[in-house]
């Protein structure tokens, strides 16, 4: 990693896949440049840690998402990390009595007309709530509203209809077996990163922005925020002079919560490989499950919006224990013996995030772009809540800390 110098042509804040995106857009341009992060370690919201000896897991991201188009997907083979491609286990591979096909079959009959109506109130430029597509009485609302928290962190009430329909699936989703996050990781290593380096002023009232930061104030022609919006949002990032146009967008784009835990599994060999298990539970609290992901012996867990929120203030251990007594309410008692908690993500209480990924409010569909505007030529905005397409995915905020960097190069007049 790189010490702190004095002064830069291009400081990057933060060293997530688009801080990582930027400084490698930038590389070889010959400009002084460097990323400066507040954690220990690169890859902000992208983490894979070594669970036990048997389990990795992603505690952030952990799908390539539309991987026909995803830009890490080159970049994961140029590095030598195997792709899974198999289905994911969301789709077919239901395991249990707890939700019965013919139950499931009738929650994605519902499931469809709801997007067919959210569709064409999208259509109509109807930024409202995607509550209002649900169909009034409907015993399935509830679980569809689970879904809007495993999709984008939080219940249909509180997201933005265009946000919703503007987002681009080509509902091809690849893993990566090593760990998204030890990819983006990878990825980033070549990068000129400070650590443990929190960036609490941008200055730019005067000819060179002044920075100031927790290992001193460095000086810099141009500089790229690549934060999440909450910090922006709640001034734990501030700018002189102000920028209220850009602290207002964040603040439409708060970041949801969505919530993972892995449990080892006893005996893993009786249970299929890469499983899905989920209840027709009639409630919006509920998790799902994936069972064995690549023949691993765990079970991942899984909680967003306002429950996962509720867990995380229930103290270290709320979640797993949720999904033990969840996974034991749908296979039995017994299994509780065969479960034992390993890591749990709280991304609400981690201090760098405070949430895990962007959604629009409802009416604040366009605070992407605004957030995304370059400002006075200097400051250049980056990160998976300004891409107009992919946002809440790490290819999206790789793209667009490679699209900031295409600006600040236009700005210096280089190609």
């Amino acid at each position: 990693m790189t010490s702190l110098p004095s002064s830069v042509d291009v400081a990057i804040i933060g060293a997530g896949a688009a801080g990582l995106g930027a400084a490698h857009a930038l590389g070889g341009c010959g400009l002084a440049a460097i990323v400066l992060e507040a954690r220990n370690r690169l890859g902000g919201r992208a983490w894979t840690v070594r669970a036990s000896p048997e389990v990795t897991f992603d505690v952030g991201c952990g799908w390539l998402h539309s991987a026909d188009t995803n830009s890490f997907v080159a970049i994961a083979q140029q590095l030598g990390f195997e792709l899974n491609k198999d289905l994911p286990p969301w789709r077919e591979r239901v395991y249990g009595n707890a939700f019965p096909q013919s139950e499931r079959d009738e929650f994605m009959r519902a499931m469809d007309a709801f997007y067919q109506r959210l569709w064409q109130a999208a259509q109509k430029g109807r930024d409202e709530p995607a509550s209002l597509s649900l169909e009034m009485g409907n015993r399935w609302n509830p679980m569809i509203d689970a879904i809007s928290t495993y999709i984008n962190g939080c219940e249909l009430k509180d997201m933005s209809t265009l946000d919703w329909d503007a987002y681009e699936d080509t509902d091809l989703n690849w893993r990566v077996r090593r760990g998204y996050g030890a990819l983006v990781s990878a990825y980033g290593a070549p990068c000129p990163v400070a650590l443990n380096c929190n960036v609490a002023l941008i200055d730019h009232s005067d000819k060179r922005i002044r920075i100031e930061t927790s290992q001193g104030t460095l000086t810099s022609d141009k500089a790229i925020v690549t934060v999440p919006t909450n910090l922006i949002a709640d001034g734990t990032i501030r700018f002189s002079p102000p920028l209220p146009s850009k602290v207002d967008a964040a603040a439409g784009l708060p970041l949801g919560v969505d919530d993972k835990v892995t449990l080892a599994l006893d005996g893993a060999e009786a249970f299929p490989k890469d499983g899905n298990l989920r209840g027709a539970t009639m409630r919006t609290e509920m998790g799902t499950y994936h069972i064995r992901p690549f023949g691993q012996p765990c079970i991942e867990g899984f909680f967003g919006g306002s429950f996962a929120r509720t867990l995380e203030e229930s103290g270290e251990g709320a979640i797993a224990a949720q999904a033990i007594s969840e996974i034991a309410g749908f296979l039995g008692n017994d299994i509780r013996r065969k479960l034992k908690p390993l890591y749990e993500s709280r991304w609400a209480h981690d201090p760098f995030a405070r949430g895990s990924y962007s959604h629009a409010l409802p009416g604040h569909a366009g605070d992407r772009a605004v957030l995304a505007a370059p400002v006075d030529g200097r400051l250049f905005f980056a990160g998976e809540a300004t891409s107009p397409t992919f946002f809440t995915t790490a290819h999206g905020a790789r793209d667009s800390g490679e699209r900031a960097a295409g600006e600040v190069l236009a700005a210096l007049g280089k190609r």
